[in-house]
């Protein structure tokens, strides 16, 4: 059974950075795409960056320049490396995973299998 799980969230100041991290365990497919989503209350859930298989990577136009997903295949692990803060990135920020796919596509509309929990982000000034 496919698990995500993400971690590193947290609170820090305006201008700050944080590595959010997502462990997905229990898949054997070699093709992929992954992504990162945020949610603020009173807001639709966002796209915030794609990443597939063979390193293909996609960004929201909202954190470009500031944000970098990257991944770790033989850990199964991926990340986010989010920099530059403001208090408008305030928001659960959620991993989520698609298997047997060779590339993320329209990977902004949320069309995925798995999903973590999310891990909050909390930017303060």
């Amino acid at each position: 059974q496919v698990h995500v799980a993400e971690s590193g969230g947290g609170a820090v100041q305006v201008g700050g950075s944080l590595r959010l991290s997502c462990v997905a365990s229990g898949y054997t497919a070699r093709s992929h795409c992954m992504a990162w989503f945020r949610r603020t209350p009173g807001k639709e859930r966002e796209g915030v960056a794609a990443i597939d298989s063979d390193g293909n990577t996609a960004y929201a136009e909202s954190v470009k320049g500031r944000f970098i997903i990257s991944q770790d295949s033989a850990k199964k692990t991926l990340y986010l490396e989010v920099s530059s803060l403001n208090p408008e990135d305030t928001a659960m920020y959620y991993c989520a995973a698609d298997f047997f796919v060779n590339r993320c596509g329209r990977w902004w509309v949320g069309d995925f299998a798995y999903w973590g929990q999310g891990t909050q982000v909390t930017v303060t000034s």
